[in-house]
């Protein structure tokens, strides 16, 4: 492992950033503290930096030379609604936010790799370091580019990465094609006719009707959908009745479908609609359809990722550059990713060993109460960061 010294010799101040921005978590289009913190940092570095992109988000411009190239590197900063259950001392003080998701971690990552480059400047052309808020929901990659990130800065290409728990310290996983699925999420509202209980045959009962829906809607994956394509319709909340003996007026279904491409998912929505509308008036009730489509897949471009693991290989061996299995969660990345060419990549974060006394007692997995980001990848993405853009600005093109 090739790491950058003075990289490694800056590793406990920049371990103390991120403890301190774990220990101040902020929602999305929340990040006041955290942007200036980054702000700050970066200027007290000498970065010209640009706010307000996405509302909360900051871009640092590290150039050097004459050359019109350019590169982005991504990070994200915004925290989960979750209660934290570590009592170590950088754990969150404020109930119900948390960084569980490990954003703490990729922000210091970033700012680590740019406080090396203003430092050093080892390539010809300008490194954009973009850190993105409300990645958790509230899609800052798209408000981002809709306020004109790519317009006020013009780049070939962007790179973004992610902590990956279970993946060991020093490995690196990637894959080119769909890596994340696109996140989408449906309610369905059946109105019926509320009656007594012992009396069903007065009204119209919402709730067979929402039963034999949510079986119904499986069969779009098993007969609709081509046996090789990808795809997951889950029912996750279904609401409905006030009282043992009354037939319900209403019943509501929602839940979240996932898909690796919008023809997959433009099928699924079709289908759904035409099952719930036919299923509603089969039992002889109302029906309200909405589909609300949120993220898109999450699409590696083939040269740009053969490119960061040709980087990744040169600094961790190519033995530890692994293929990614695709997961259906998602990843607002995928905005960028439509309007530049570019890469996601995940780095290990171990099994969780790497924990202080005080951490909870659940896995140290995203999304849990229990994580907390593993401080020894900082150097290892920082000089991952690093030697992308010095690669990308130097090779010849």
């Amino acid at each position: 492992m090739r790491l950058i010294e003075s990289i490694l010799a800056d590793a406990a101040t920049i371990t103390a950033l991120r403890r301190d921005i774990h220990a101040h978590p902020e929602l999305c289009f929340e990040e006041q503290r955290t942007s200036d913190l980054i702000a700050r940092a970066l200027t007290e570095w000498g970065i010209p930096v640009h706010r307000g992109l996405g509302k909360t988000g900051v871009v640092g411009i590290v150039r050097n030379g004459d050359s019109p190239r350019a590169v982005g590197l991504r990070a994200d900063i915004d925290a989960l609604p979750v209660t934290e259950r570590n009592q170590f001392p950088h754990a969150s003080r404020h109930p119900g936010k948390m960084h569980a998701c490990g954003h703490d971690g990729h922000t210091a990552m970033l700012l680590a790799a740019a406080k090396y480059l203003s430092k050093h400047r080892n390539f010809d052309g300008t490194v954009y370091l973009i850190f993105q808020p409300a990645e958790e929901g509230g899609g800052g990659a798209r408000e981002m580019v809709k306020d004109g990130l790519f317009e006020l800065f013009p780049m070939e290409a962007v790179f973004g990465a992610h902590n990956w728990p279970g993946l060991k310290v020093g490995q690196f996983t990637l894959k080119s094609g769909p890596c994340y699925a696109s996140s989408n999420e449906f309610k369905i509202t059946l109105r019926g006719k509320g009656a007594h209980g012992a009396m069903p045959n007065l009204g119209i009962d919402p709730v067979p009707a929402a039963c034999q829906m949510v079986q119904a809607f499986q069969t779009i994956i098993s007969r609709n959908m081509r046996p090789l394509d990808t795809g997951v319709i889950s029912v996750t909340m279904i609401h409905t009745g006030e009282a043992t003996n009354v037939i319900p007026e209403t019943c509501v279904l929602e839940g979240t479908v996932r898909t690796f491409t919008t023809e997959v998912l433009d099928l699924i929505e079709q289908r759904m609609k035409t099952i719930a509308e036919a299923t509603a008036a089969a039992f002889e009730c109302g029906c309200d359809f909405e589909f609300t489509r949120n993220y898109p897949p999450t699409v590696n471009h083939p040269a740009e990722t053969e490119f960061a693991r040709r980087v990744l290989g040169e600094l961790v061996g190519p033995d530890n550059v692994l293929e990614f299995e695709p997961t259906m969660g998602a990843e607002d990345f995928s905005y960028f990713l439509l309007e530049k060419p570019g890469c996601y990549f995940m780095i290990g974060n171990g099994d969780g060993a790497h924990r202080i006394g005080g951490h909870g007692l659940g896995p140290c997995m995203l999304h849990n109460p229990s994580y907390d980001f593993n401080d020894d990848l900082i150097p290892l993405g920082a000089t991952a960061w690093v030697r992308i853009a010095e690669a990308w600005l130097n090779d010849a093109r």
